[in-house]
């Protein structure tokens, strides 16, 4: 089967281009014009590679790389004009795999996007997360319990999808403290009780008695699925 290529970027003149280029190479190309229809996309079609532009109408590229690597571990090239250093540093800090700038040489492009594919060996992907009534679409950013939608604040939501990504597996306070608040957020462990608090009331069955987020004392949390 051919490797699908989903190309994410708001210019008419550079997706022709590509699809020119990737279809030459053997590719399927599916494109998309925004960032939150890329992310659909994504979830829809689940592409062999991404190719991302940094300058969406709606949503800042880095935004869409961020919410894609919540739950997908897909190559993403980066292809976009900004060549300034912090950009560069910002997209791969992100989980961007590769960064190409426009104008870009075909043959160089398509080797990079070889090359990222070897890299990266993408898992099945699921985007949906489901047990005993609890629903996460990961992709739309939703969750329901027994039906009912629940309102997550963007930690929250941040802390619920790190522990969905490592389902099963212990994350150490520090992990966690590192991934939500970054690393100067380390020092503040009453932060992750607080949230970690709130969440519980929102997604358990019954917040007092938890039975999905465990408490490992002394070391973190972790989702339990079995």
């Amino acid at each position: 089967m051919k490797p699908t290529a989903l190309v994410i970027d708001d210019e008419v003149q550079i997706r022709r281009l590509l699809r020119v280029a990737l279809e030459g190479a053997g590719y399927l190309v599916r494109e998309a014009d925004n960032g939150l229809l890329g992310l659909q996309a994504v979830a829809g079609i689940r592409p062999d590679v991404i190719l991302l532009d940094l300058g969406l109408p709606d949503l800042d590229g880095i935004t869409v790389l961020r919410r894609l690597r919540e739950w997908s571990q897909i190559p993403v090239l980066i292809l976009t004009v900004r060549d300034e250093e912090e950009d560069k540093v910002a997209a791969l800090d992100a989980g961007a795999d590769d960064y190409v700038t426009k104008p870009f040489g075909t043959a160089e492009l398509l080797a990079r996007l070889r090359a990222a594919q070897r890299r990266v060996q993408p898992r099945e992907e699921h985007a949906i997360f489901s047990h005993e009534g609890l629903i996460v679409d990961l992709a739309a950013r939703t969750v329901s319990r027994d039906g009912l939608e629940v309102k997550l604040t963007a930690t929250e939501w941040s802390l619920l999808a790190l522990l969905i990504k490592h389902a099963g597996r212990v994350l150490t306070h520090r992990q966690i403290l590192r991934e939500v608040w970054g690393p100067g957020g380390e020092a503040h462990r009453e932060y992750l009780r607080v949230y970690m608090t709130h969440l519980r009331k929102k997604v358990e069955p019954a917040s007092l008695k938890p039975t999905l987020i465990l408490n490992e004392p002394g070391i973190g949390y972790r989702l339990n699925v079995r």
